[in-house]
């Protein structure tokens, strides 16, 4: 792959100083929230991420900012009170990103699965599927509410309807429903730019941090980590006090390659599919089908703009082979959508996309994967010379910034640093002075309607939040967009390759906007990102040219996106 002329700054700003305090390695979610807080702390710390950031599990989840009513049935009191409380935060400090989400639960009977669940709470094991009816969700909806906080809440206590109430609102549910719940968590639209806007507020709140994609961690030695550029293959020693494994699943893996075997990990692979079907978004009635399907699962079906989103499964993963949306997985989601919706018919060619990721989750043995804790904790390594490892072991995105905070305390114990301010109520870039009510929303575009149309202006107040401010002022008023999308222009695309440390055409339409997700990417739009980014990024013809071939590739063979481009 060709290095760029963006990730070199990036890059050579570690070689110029071969050091820091802390050295992260992983650039998901939990380890860019991480080095947010350090940063914030004053403290001189790197980050270095083997692909491009959220590339792993971060940018396959389920894109929910959620409690986890299910891990009530797990135990984990704990992790669903913290996981609440941080829900209900990044609604008031990332409402850029994160929006409120009515959630359905169709319920097919009303005392089922009382005397079963206790036994799931007891063994956490699988045992024949019995479905959990109205009296076991009730008593688990109450408690979701009280962990919520019963003062100052910004999400509505839940409510139960029955059936004809319930078939009023959603008439194409199975004719069999019995009830449905209905509460609120909080969903993430874009996940992979809400770890971009964490990340830059790390790098904006310290002028001494570091962090650079398409780097990974080679080996530790006298001289301190070897780090490898993943884009050359060069390689070069980088010295930290403390090192920080925020690698997910590959933990073990990580550690392993630097000559310190570990066991932590079990990591469990979830699959989604995103299909582009009118009949299925109606059918939702603009909220989240949260419920379980007949072999016990959790699943979802999520409705996200004019798309659809289904998943997830929960399969014992298999570290030496990528993840991906098998074929018998979509088969899965499609009788899944049967299941609570019967008259919908869901077809190969609705898909638009796939994705698959490996939740970072510990070693499990016999514990069934849906029963794993979604809890972490943090295992501490004595590597050679004076640097302390911290292996981070588990997480979800909805805690990340409680557990960066934890981390981040962690760290600076070794350093013998006391904690100075939290992040707690601390806006997260484009969410500060977001437009917070629908005025507030028009004076905003009025204020910017000489800059552009309302059409753009919207899609890069959605992209950026109040960063978006920024994007304007480079781009320039008036900007054209590309004859292939109006929803990308040569100027904003030297925005992302000057600011957002690109190292991939895949990286632009995957992670730094949603054009992947929604089905959008053709062969034509391929070839004019490419043109537009080649002198930004210092792509030859050739270059560029390998660089189109290559996001074919990975949008076709890792992510089914054959629909659009096909008809290219």
């Amino acid at each position: 792959m060709a290095a760029t002329a963006s990730h070199r700054s990036e890059l050579a700003a570690l070689r110029a100083r071969p050091g820091a305090k802390v050295l992260i390695v992983g650039g998901g979610i939990n380890g860019v929230a991480t080095f947010r807080y350090l940063a914030m702390q004053g403290v001189d710390v790197a980050l270095v991420e083997h692909g491009d950031y959220c590339q792993g599990a971060s940018g396959a989840s389920s894109h929910m900012i959620h409690g986890g009513i299910r891990y009530l049935e797990n135990g984990e009191f704990r992790l669903v009170h913290e996981s609440v409380q941080e829900r209900n935060r990044l609604l008031e400090i990332a409402p850029h990103y994160v929006k409120p989400l009515r959630t359905t639960i169709p319920i097919f009977s009303t005392f089922s699965g009382i005397l079963s669940a206790p036994m799931r709470f007891l063994t956490h094991r699988s045992s024949t599927a019995t479905e959990r009816g109205a009296v076991l969700i009730k008593a688990g909806l109450v408690l979701y509410d009280v962990f919520a906080g019963a003062v100052g809440r910004n999400t509505p206590w839940h409510k139960f309807r029955g059936a004809k109430a319930s078939l009023a609102q959603l008439p194409l549910l199975r004719g069999d429903v019995k009830y449905t719940a209905t509460y609120f968590d909080a969903s993430v639209h874009n996940p992979e730019r809400l770890t971009l806007d964490v990340l830059r507020d790390g790098l904006e709140a310290n002028p001494h941090v570091r962090a650079s994609n398409y780097v990974s961690l080679a080996g530790f030695g006298v001289d301190g980590a070897r780090l490898r550029d993943e884009l050359t293959g060069e390689e070069f020693d980088f010295d930290a006090d403390v090192l920080v494994n925020a690698t997910g699943a590959w933990v073990d893996l990580t550690n392993e390659a630097i000559g310190v075997p570990s066991h932590f990990m079990g990591g469990t692979k979830g699959s989604h599919i995103v299909l582009d079907h009118r009949g299925l978004l109606e059918a939702c009635g603009g909220r989240e089908i949260f419920f379980e399907h007949s072999d016990g699962r959790i699943v979802l079906i999520y409705p996200l703009g004019d798309r659809v989103l289904v998943g997830t499964t929960d399969i014992d993963a298999d570290m030496d082979v990528p993840a991906r949306c098998t074929d018998a997985e979509a088969a899965y989601f499609f009788d899944l959508v049967r299941h609570v919706f019967p008259s919908i018919e869901v077809r190969e060619e609705d898909i638009v996309y796939r994705f698959s990721g490996v939740r970072p989750l510990p070693r499990h043995d016999d514990t069934a994967p849906g029963f794993v804790s979604r809890d972490y904790r943090i295992e501490r390594t004595q590597l050679p010379g004076d640097t302390a490892m911290l292996s981070l072991v588990g997480g979800k995105w909805t805690t990340f910034r409680a557990l960066g905070e934890t981390l981040g305390k962690k760290v600076l114990a070794e350093l013998g640093v006391a904690p100075g301010p939290t992040t707690r109520n601390l806006p997260i870039g484009g969410g500060r002075n977001y437009p917070g009510t629908p005025a507030a929303l028009e004076a905003w575009f009025a204020a910017r309607s000489a800059l552009a149309g309302r059409r753009r202006l919207e899609m890069l107040l959605e992209r950026y939040g109040t960063r978006a401010d920024t994007v304007l002022e480079f781009i320039g008023p008036d900007d054209p967009t590309l004859p292939a999308s109006d929803e990308l222009s040569a100027a904003e695309l030297a925005y992302l390759g000057t600011h957002e440390h690109l190292g991939s055409l895949a990286d632009v339409f995957i992670r730094r906007t949603s054009l992947a997700f929604r089905g959008l990417v053709t062969q034509e739009l391929l070839e004019q990102v490419a043109e537009a980014l080649a002198p930004v990024l210092g792509w030859d013809q050739g270059q560029a040219a390998a660089q189109v071939a290559e996001c074919r590739r990975v949008l076709t063979e890792d992510h089914g996106a054959r629909p659009a481009l096909s008809n290219a």
